[in-house]
């Protein structure tokens, strides 16, 4: 019996096979079924505990390994379960007699046994995914050290974009600066931080000093070590860790290397981010992502004021929460003025005392508690670290300008100008490219910021926040020391009246150490004939705005020292002969003078240092009667002459402003109104030009004469480098505009009632003129695009063009123009904000395909002519 129980077992377990055969054969339909029916039921239930796992990540959870092994096991048996079920339906199809016998046994059987098998996987897997009870854990505390803060106000969605760059970025983002005067120190949250407060100066034994704290070197290796061998320790314990270096208050460039930092290489574990004011350091740190950091929209900022002041106080009386709004106000969005103000009210619970603190705040704010030690005094740290000091002059100038005034580009210049700030600069434009560089240093250091620019204009604004304009008067009145003048070194003064009646000062005044008076829009008429005789050292004097002036007292001749006059848009009707004393005058501004009748003879060729002159109209010509020849020969007589802007109205004097090659190198904006001109002859230097009302011109040339040896750093074909700005305006005779692809770095074009226009650029006629053109570089600069009025006009340009600066485009009433330069190769700009027309012309528009179509259409505004005029 003992030999046969073995054979039994064999018998027995062939047998159970040979059983279970057919049984795998036979339903195996049914099992692909159930199969499918099963990975059915466990792909609904890996949806779901992912979502539970990214909304957990969301959180700024980590999600748990046993989770995330299964989450990969599901997809891993998916792919396993597709092959078989692809494999199974194939194999039904090939069974032979009827449904009983299929073709291959052996291949059935096998795969019959591999549904069983994957389909208790596969209920394992769903038993597994729905105990999870929790798919993620809160992420560990930063190992290198913790630090609690406030929580933010409105600035959420931006640190949760800082911490999906971090952790999500890879290879594209490796480090982060954020910056400007909206900063806040907030919680990031992170496995590992390094926070190091920098300050200034940027010390690098200061933060070694700090890293060797928080990271436990140990003694042995730190002590009577160099720079150097510090440096070396500090990064072989970094190289190894996985972490972020936030860098707070920075304020200049910190070497990383000479600290240890290992190199920011995005594929490598290190991360950082810095905090600073200045963009500057941004860029000088080579971060990856720069993030301004904005003012605090009103709700946001409300509610931090709200959260520093209390709710007791709030609710102390029903009239605090409106008089609490005003305050809030005050602060334009400013964290650090919201907190250091709200603080300060914090407790002050009765209407009359608020009603006195805001009136302090409005009229002397630096004496409201707190502002010059806690806000003052703290966004000075951003004026002391301005380069030089002709920076941090132009910045306390720009104070002199009323709360929330729009300053324009180039009046602040020209002003800068005549204080003798950029006399390093040994001409005009010289001065305006090193202004331009100081407003954009001071919009670096988020000390000044863009005012609201006209699309179609070139001139660009600038405005200064209010509460840094406090803290800039703060400082320049000595931080506090002196009231109601701009003091400067020695004692000298500045006056800026803006907007108030001066009848008050009619009084001779006694200004010895004056050196700027500023009395724009102060709604005078007229001045005490001895109003100027106490100003012996004033430089700059601006009426401008003030349109009831209408005469000027004789005895400005004493003003031997001035060197800026502004009387734009005045009504005076003549200006003293007088003014010929004014030997160091620089700038004289005479724009729009709409009711001035002359100018004496001789007089401006007697002002020896005169280098700016402005007398141009911007509604069209308005001067009457006065000599524009004898203008044009004095201003050629004058040795330091560069920067002309003028109205020519005559056929006499446009033809001696072109027969001189002074006075066409010194002409920067000109503006021609000649209705028997058939020919303009265009200097080289010329920067903004506009014809207005010329019907017998018929052609604009370039005069390469004499120029083409002077100005030879630039290609025949990019001759006007320096036209910026173009209007053409009632030129009836006009075909076409074709010299303007000699204009490479032209930004703003307006046509306009031109009735025989038919093309804005005819390639076919630049061949005529034998100039060679980048077809690439047409318009490539062009900023505003105004076309209205034209009934010919079929063609702005005879081939599709990128337009890479473009924002604005106006067509309206040029019923013949029934395609733009675009195609589908035509990459939209970024920069592109408006596109204004009727909607009849854009609707009936040819287009190549519709895809430029439809990517231009969101930026199509419909108007009206009634609208336009």
């Amino acid at each position: 019996m003992d030999c046969v129980r073995p054979i039994l077992d064999v018998a027995t377990r062939l047998w159970d096979s040979a059983a279970k055969r057919p049984v795998y054969i036979r339903h195996l339909p049914q099992n692909l079924n159930s199969l499918r029916t099963e990975m059915e039921e466990l792909k609904n239930l890996y949806e779901d505990v992912k979502e539970r796992v990214e909304s957990e990540e969301k959180r700024q959870k980590k999600r748990l390994r046993v989770v995330d092994g299964w989450l990969h096991g599901v997809e891993a048996i998916e792919k396993e379960v597709e092959e078989i079920l692809a494999k199974g339906d194939e194999e039904i199809q090939k069974k032979c007699l009827g449904t009983c016998c299929p073709k291959n046994c052996g291949a059935s059987y096998n795969l019959g046994k591999m549904v069983l098998e994957k389909m208790d996987a596969v209920t394992v897997k769903k038993t597994e995914g729905s105990n999870f009870s929790v798919v993620a854990e809160p992420l560990p505390s930063p190992p290198v050290m913790e630090r609690q803060l406030e929580k933010t106000v409105g600035q959420d969605l931006l640190f949760g974009k800082v911490w999906k760059w971090l952790q999500h970025g890879g290879e594209q983002v490796s480090s982060i600066g954020l910056y400007g005067m909206g900063l806040l120190k907030t919680r990031l949250e992170f496995e590992a931080v390094i926070w190091v407060t920098v300050s200034r100066p940027a010390n690098v034994e200061k933060v070694q000093r700090v890293l060797f704290n928080k990271l436990e070197i140990p003694k042995d290796k730190w002590e009577g070590r160099s720079e150097d061998e510090r440096a070396e320790e500090i990064f072989n314990v970094l190289k190894t860790k996985k972490f972020v270096l936030l860098l707070d208050d920075i304020w200049e460039r910190l070497d990383l290397s000479k600290v240890g930092i290992p190199p920011l290489n995005p594929q490598d574990k290190l991360k950082m981010v810095l905090t600073t004011r200045s963009k500057d350091v941004c860029q000088d740190m080579e971060v990856t992502e720069s993030i301004e950091m904005n003012c605090l929209p009103w709700e946001d900022a409300f509610a931090l004021f709200q959260t520093k002041v209390g709710a007791d106080t709030i609710n102390s009386h029903p009239d605090i929460p409106k008089l609490a709004e005003m305050v809030a106000k005050e602060c334009c969005g400013l964290p650090l003025a919201l907190i250091t103000i709200g603080r300060a009210m914090a407790g002050t619970k009765t209407p009359e005392e608020w009603e006195k603190k805001i009136e302090m705040l409005k009229n002397y704010p630096a004496k409201f508690p707190g502002m010059e030690n806690r806000l003052f005094s703290r966004l000075a740290f951003s004026y002391d670290s301005l380069p030089d000091e002709t920076i941090k002059s132009c910045f306390l100038y720009c104070s002199l300008f009323p709360e929330d005034y729009e300053i324009s580009h180039r009046n602040i210049i020209q002003l800068w100008i005549g204080e003798g700030f950029l006399d390093e600069c040994d001409n005009i434009q010289k001065a305006r490219n090193q202004g331009e560089e100081v407003i954009k240093s001071l919009q670096l250091a988020c000390l000044l910021e863009n005012g609201i620019s006209p699309l179609d204009e070139k001139d660009k604004y600038l405005k200064m926040h209010d509460v840094i304009r406090d803290m800039a008067l703060w400082l320049a009145h000595e931080n506090g020391k002196k009231k109601n003048k701009f003091v400067v070194k020695d004692g000298t003064q500045r006056i800026s009246l803006w907007n108030t009646d001066i009848e008050e000062h009619r009084k001779p005044p006694y200004f010895p150490n004056i050196e700027t008076f500023l009395a724009s829009s102060v709604f005078i008429e007229s001045f005490s004939n001895r109003f100027f005789t106490n100003m012996p050292i004033i430089r700059v004097l601006d009426l401008s705005n003030n349109f009831k002036l209408m005469k000027l007292p004789v005895e400005i001749r004493n003003l031997v020292t001035l060197q800026y006059l502004n009387l734009s848009c005045t009504s005076i009707e003549y200006l003293p002969v007088e003014l010929k004393n004014l030997k160091k005058l620089r700038c004289l501004i005479l724009n729009d003078m709409y009711f001035l009748e002359s100018l004496p003879s001789q007089m401006v060729s007697s002002l020896s240092s005169l280098q700016l002159f402005s007398m141009y109209s911007t509604e069209g010509s308005a001067f009457k009667g006065y000599d524009e020849r004898r203008l044009l020969e004095e201003l050629e007589q004058l040795e330091h002459i560069d920067d002309i802007s003028i109205d020519l109205t005559s056929v006499s004097s446009i033809q001696t402003l072109f027969n001189s090659h002074k006075l066409q190198r010194s002409t920067r904006w000109l503006q021609l109104v000649c209705e028997r001109m058939n020919l303009v002859q265009l200097s080289l230097y010329i920067e903004t030009l506009h014809i207005k009302n010329c019907f017998e011109l018929q052609d604009v040339k370039i005069n390469f004469e004499k120029e083409a040896v002077v100005y030879s750093k630039f290609p025949r074909h990019q001759c006007l480098n320096n036209l910026c700005d173009v209007k053409i305006f009632r030129c009836h005779k006009l075909l076409n505009l074709t010299w303007l692809i000699c204009a490479p770095s032209l930004q703003f074009l307006s046509v306009e009632f031109c009735e025989s226009m038919e093309k804005v650029i005819d390639d076919e006629r630049s061949e005529v003129l034998e100039i060679e053109v980048d077809h690439l570089g047409v318009f490539s600069r062009l900023i505003s695009l105004t076309l209205t009025w034209l009934p010919k006009l079929r063609s702005i340009y005879g081939r599709a063009l990128p337009f890479p600066s473009l924002r604005y485009i106006r067509v309206l009433q040029c019923p013949s123009l029934r395609k733009l330069p675009f195609d589908s190769n035509t990459e939209i700009s970024k920069k592109l904000e408006q596109i204004r027309g009727q909607k009849e012309w854009w609707d009936g528009l040819d287009w190549e395909d519709q895809v430029i179509m439809h990517n231009l259409t969101p930026y199509f505004q419909p108007t009206q002519i009634q609208d336009e005029i």
